[in-house]
């Protein structure tokens, strides 16, 4: 299978953040408007000196949020790069995307976490009434293009990641830091609660991102109830740089529906908790329980090898066995541009590193639109996925069918 059948099918990526998927030649111009001080004002430049294809550590993989979130600041900004994201989407056949940001770190005086988040919406819905418009679309012969959007609250901050953070530490003077976070990650549920329900838009659910060493799921228990009572669909970062324990209070703690990355899920070695006594039981346990229940994990393989060394070699990955355990897997980008990558080229890697069959390929595009937090109704839902399949099926028979011609 090759680049060029990948790009041509239906596609989704259920893992994406806004702010490591800002084109590059935007970021440029942005920069420049605003007064930011970039290292290089030149797209090879800027591949040279911080969105490389290869990082040493997580650390400089970070690096690069820096500058694209010193562009998101206003209502404009943040509508452009949304827009420019969902075409670039819409270029390489993914027909659904659900765009991930943290409101808190863009939101001021000005522009409020609603108001970020409606920003957002204004870019992508453009973009989807664009590519709608279309007469292949309209006549009923390529499935449309639908999005939601996904909030991440973070499991710690600080003053500096943004203007928001810092007067909601100076509101919180006197209150335990740990106590901070959790009313941060409320506050936005509810946020997103009212731009679902009182504005329509469709802000389908949260997410849960940050650093999980020491920052347990658990202190975010409140607000992914109220998201649970608000309708609102669950997903948290988990098992990517802490043990497999991790994943097990996404998914009791917090009603996590989907996992990023999951990387620890099925390795014994990771288990951290002294009081496991059978590690290979318990990750072997935990993999059933998630497979049982079709918790779908949103796989990033570019960016694993980029911020763990154990992945250099794309091989050793754990997307292989999660495959043989029959999860739910769906492939996604996570970082577009901070990765350098694209959906076709994860979907690339996935089949000529691990020999996927066309049949593994369709089980993950199709796990991809099936776990996805799509907007619409059930019935909808299933429609569309059903389209979207189809259209899978007739790229699939039109290509294979012409290369057994030649």
């Amino acid at each position: 299978m090759n680049h060029e059948f990948l790009k041509k099918l239906p596609k989704t990526d259920l893992h994406m953040h806004l702010d490591g998927s800002v084109r590059l030649s935007t970021l440029i111009e942005l920069a420049k408007e605003s007064g930011v001080e970039l290292p290089s004002y030149t797209e090879q430049g800027l591949r040279e000196t911080v969105f490389k294809d290869h990082y040493k550590d997580l650390n400089e993989y970070l690096t690069g949020f820096a500058y694209t979130n010193s562009v998101m600041k206003t209502r404009e900004q943040l509508e452009r790069i949304s827009y420019e994201v969902a075409v670039d989407n819409q270029q390489e056949g993914v027909r659904y995307v659900e765009v991930r940001f943290a409101p808190q770190l863009h939101a001021s005086k000005e522009m409020d976490i609603v108001g970020c988040i409606r920003a957002v919406n204004d870019g992508l819905l453009r973009a989807k009434i664009e590519f709608n418009s279309r007469s292949e679309v309209k006549d009923g012969l390529e499935p449309p293009f639908h999005y939601g959007i996904i909030a991440c609250a973070m499991r710690f901050f600080t003053p500096a990641f943004s203007d928001w953070y810092r007067r909601f530490f100076e509101m919180h003077h006197y209150t335990h830091r740990e106590k901070v976070f959790a009313l941060a990650s409320l506050e936005l549920e509810e946020a997103v609660a009212r731009a679902r329900w009182e504005e329509d838009i469709p802000a389908v659910g949260i997410d849960l991102a940050g650093s999980e060493a020491g920052w347990p799921a658990l202190n975010h228990l409140e607000a992914f109830s109220r998201a649970q009572r608000h309708f609102l669909r669950k997903t948290v970062h988990a098992g990517e740089a802490y043990g497999p324990e991790s994943i097990y209070q996404a998914i009791t703690d917090l009603y996590a529906e989907r996992i990023g990355h999951g990387l620890t899920l099925l390795d014994p070695a990771a288990v951290q908790s002294r009081d496991i006594r059978d590690p290979e039981k318990y990750v072997d346990e935990l993999a059933g329980y998630i497979a049982d229940r079709r918790i779908t994990i949103e796989v990033c393989l570019t960016s694993n090898q980029q911020t763990n060394p154990a992945f250099r070699d794309l091989s050793n990955h754990p997307f292989k066995k999660m495959m043989d355990k029959k999860l739910s897997v769906t492939i996604c980008t996570d970082n577009r541009t901070v990765s350098n990558t694209t959906v076709t080229k994860e979907l690339h890697k996935a089949v000529n590193t691990f020999n996927l069959t066309r049949n593994n390929l369709r089980n993950i595009l199709v796990y991809g639109f099936k776990r996805s937090f799509f907007p619409g109704r059930y019935d909808e839902k299933r429609q569309y996925v059903r389209k979207c399949m189809e259209y899978f099926e007739k790229i699939e028979k039109e290509y294979f069918q012409e290369k057994s011609l030649q």
